[in-house]
């Protein structure tokens, strides 16, 4: 065989191999993604909470009361967003039937007046096909309403498992992490536990910055809806806050439920307007915070978190696309700190989380010194 023949199929027996491994994970992670998701949903938001509660410890407030704190906070600030958003939405669609039918009133008309030459016969019977394509896919509405109490149990176990795994993870993180290290091969545990430190720092990162620029879209849209006399201001900054956690598209997508929004209330010369609004706001996304905040924070190209978000869509829809960009960005992190070998240099403390796990757990014997431990264990490593 000519050599290019046997390196092709060397090439191709091993790419099917990691494409065959990596079909199976992506399998069983679907099949338990009612544990998965809660289990990742519980890591994002402790990557936020651990360096809040190490700070509380270090000033020498009780680990219980600082976790309490943490999650009070937390608890805290969502529902305050939750009960402003709503509290806005119920005084904003009073008289909501009327500005309806002003909006589809002045909409008609401008159509009408169109260069389109559309004439009321035609437009009436354009909205009459809509009419009826929504009723002939009603049954789709009625299938997802019959699955509402499914939907909603698996809501409510998910939400308790997320919240039990975030409690455990901000007592005892240094003690799980340890005990996952334990499970690998010893040789293996300071470079796992290398990679596992360098994965965390980013994945802090993300969360962090992805706040930022989250806050940054919320204010540009919600501050431009204001100004523009668009209703429920408050309402879309909320929603393009939570939508932005899903890097690029979520803010594209809440972006134009603000649009709707001034098409309906206003008319379409804000909804323009607030177009422009959205468009600008995005612009500066992709080309100031994304490169530069998000970039540097990750280490993901922007095309790559483009790629990497569509993907995580195709696969597992909206939770796909919001963890898609972390998992990249910590998987590339850990793999690029295993393949660059620094982790040699540390292979005789195998690794810090893990010997000072040990120094707690292993007993102290008469005669026997915690020096000599060392030197047994790096002669063990060696």
């Amino acid at each position: 065989m000519p050599p290019g023949i046997r390196l092709a199929a060397a090439w191709s027996w091993r790419l099917l191999a990691v494409a065959g491994a990596l079909a199976v994970l992506i399998f069983i992670v679907i099949q338990l993604r009612f544990i998965v998701i809660p289990l990742l949903v519980a890591v994002l938001v402790s990557a936020l909470l651990v360096p809040l509660v190490g700070f509380l410890v270090r000033h020498r407030w009780p680990r219980a009361l600082a976790v309490g704190l943490a999650l009070v906070g937390t608890f805290a600030v969502i529902g305050g967003l939750i009960t402003l958003a709503v509290t806005q939405i119920a005084s904003g669609t009073v008289g909501l039937n009327d500005r309806l039918g002003a909006s589809y009133a002045n909409l008609k008309a401008v159509l009408l007046a169109s260069p389109l030459q559309l004439t009321e016969p035609e437009l009436n019977a354009f909205l009459g096909q809509v009419w009826d394509a929504i009723q002939a896919d009603s049954q789709v509405f009625v299938s997802g309403a019959l699955s509402v109490g499914s939907s909603l149990g698996h809501l409510v176990t998910g939400a308790l498992l997320a919240l039990f795994s975030l409690l455990f993870i901000l007592i005892d993180g240094k003690g799980i992490w340890a005990w996952i290290v334990r499970l690998f091969p010893r040789r293996a545990r300071a470079a796992i536990d290398g990679a596992g430190v360098a994965g965390w720092t980013t994945l802090g990162n993300f969360a962090k910055v992805q706040i930022l620029v989250a806050s940054i879209d919320a204010i540009g849209i919600g501050v431009g809806a204001a100004l523009l006399g668009v209703p429920l201001a408050v309402p879309i900054g909320v929603l393009v806050f939570l939508g932005s956690f899903i890097p690029i598209v979520g803010a594209v997508a809440t972006g134009a439920v603000a649009v709707v929004i001034a098409l309906i209330f206003n008319d379409w010369v804000v909804a323009l307007l607030m177009l422009g609004v959205v468009l600008l706001v995005q612009q500066i996304e992709g080309h100031v915070l994304q490169p530069l905040i998000m970039g540097t924070a990750v280490k993901v190209h922007p095309l790559g978190v483009v790629l990497v978000v569509a993907a995580g869509a195709l696969l597992a829809g909206i939770a796909g696309a919001l963890f898609a960009v972390p998992i990249a960005a910590v998987l590339n992190v850990m793999i690029s700190y295993i393949n660059s070998g620094a982790w040699r240099s540390e292979q005789v403390d195998s690794a810090p989380v893990f010997v000072s796990t040990l120094w707690q757990t292993v007993p102290q014997r008469p005669g026997f010194r915690r020096t000599e431990y060392r030197l047994e264990k790096s002669a063990a490593h060696d």
